[in-house]
């Protein structure tokens, strides 16, 4: 935990300038041009392999806190390049950063503990996320950035999406809004080779079946969302844009540190009674940074910015997500489950403690220090419950690469 990472994610401008590298070194086979601009005027770049009809399209930085992917689309990218049998009837489209603004405000590059990961962290409310926007606001009133991607689908109608996500700590699992046979096979190959446990229970996917392990597909249109209070609904985000074209989209996540307890599937003893003292635990977490909140309120002034407005965003989830864990029977009663729960639980009011301290930081606010020993605390008992250890950068990228790599394979074969 506390030894520095032997590599660290790079910046949006480090992207840029990479794509603008490879694009002198191979302008016959790559364009790089912008297709939008963000919120704060900050350009939004695609680059393109290849000319083909036929298309695959891969995001990165869609959550400015999920960093791994902008170094796996660099790495597929030359791999593209340098395997040209990738490029056989294919072309390949990378979108650099989806929310160059949110990668603005997340300033941990190169993380040594959970600790440090929190104190720059940031991830957007839910209205203000590219991918999540169209599931929670009204087509006139969506960002540009969800804009931007929805229009590079329109134009290039891929027949896979990959959005490359990731987890602070946990294992790697994929997500899928429709089946491509054949994945869960090198996927899992590629999890064990790499020693990155696969997360057979996440709770992202809860009550979604599974084609394999850590490989779930979205359910049939009918069913139910296992958390009926959370605002946004994945067949309305951007992942399903592609289905208009017949395409899919597959969403590969990898963790920056694992643990080995995400991928137990022996039966959990008591699941319900050990979500109803998650959901208790969340409800208290999060009274205590509302209650740092409310009484630093009046000394902010009227300050509303990004940071603040996530806080508070994710604080007014709090008591519909604790009530629905408590009504709702377990999706999944398998230990790996109840851990998934478990980080989830601790994850929500973590991260708004950690963006109400860069708010009050900025401010002097003297609510800061218990803010600080909240957000030390909590980090390092999350650490210490699931014994993290860090993956090394190398290997974080080289999982999602090969899984952004075989989606692309077997999906094609599907939809030939």
């Amino acid at each position: 935990m506390g030894v520095l990472p032997e590599l660290r994610y790079p910046t949006v401008t480090e992207l840029v300038r990479a794509a603008r590298a490879l694009t002198a070194h191979r302008p016959g086979v790559c364009v790089l041009r912008q297709v939008g601009t963000s919120r704060a005027g900050r350009p939004l770049h695609l680059l393109s392999v290849g000319r083909a009809r036929r298309a695959v399209l891969v995001v990165a930085g869609a959550h400015a806190n999920e960093p791994t992917g902008s170094c796996t689309l660099l790495a597929v990218a030359r791999r593209v390049l340098e395997q040209r049998e990738l490029r056989d009837g294919v072309s390949w489209h990378f979108l650099l950063c989806a929310d160059p603004d949110g990668a603005s405000l997340h300033v941990t590059p190169a993380p040594r503990s959970l600790f440090d990961y929190h104190l720059g962290f940031f991830r957007p409310a839910g209205p203000e996320q590219p991918e999540w926007a169209p599931s929670v606001l009204p087509p006139d009133r969506l960002p540009p950035e969800t804009r931007a991607l929805t229009g590079v689908i329109d134009e290039l109608r891929p027949y896979l999406q990959v959005t490359l996500h990731g987890t602070d700590l946990g294992g790697s699992w994929v997500q899928l809004t429709r089946d491509v046979p054949g994945l869960a096979e090198p996927f899992a190959k590629s999890a064990a080779e790499l020693h990155i446990p696969v997360e057979t229970g996440a709770s992202d996917a809860a009550g979604w079946p599974a084609s394999g392990p850590g490989v779930h597909v979205m359910p049939a249109p009918g069913v139910g969302p296992a958390y009926p209070s959370l605002p946004d609904d994945v067949r309305h985000s951007t992942w399903y844009h592609a289905h208009r074209y017949g395409g899919l989209t597959a969403v590969v996540e990898v963790p920056m540190w694992a643990s080995d307890l995400v991928d137990d599937p022996a039966p959990h003893p008591a699941p319900a009674a050990a979500i109803g003292r998650l959901a208790h635990r969340l409800r208290r977490d999060a009274l205590e940074v509302t209650g740092v909140l409310d009484g630093a309120l009046p000394r902010l002034d009227g300050l509303d910015g990004p940071l603040l407005r996530a806080a508070r965003w994710g604080l007014e989830l709090v008591p519909g997500l604790a009530d629905d864990l408590v009504r709702t029977p377990p999706a999944d009663r398998t230990r790996a489950y109840v851990g998934s729960v478990d980080a989830f639980a601790r994850r929500v009011p973590l991260r708004a403690a950690a963006m109400l301290l860069r708010v009050l930081r900025g401010t002097d606010d003297r609510a800061a220090k218990r803010l600080e020993e909240l957000v030390a605390t909590w980090s390092d008992a999350f650490a210490e419950r699931f014994r993290a250890r860090w993956v090394p950068l190398e290997n974080q990228v080289e999982h999602q690469s090969r899984t952004v790599v075989a989606a692309a394979l077997h999906a094609r074969e599907e939809t030939q």
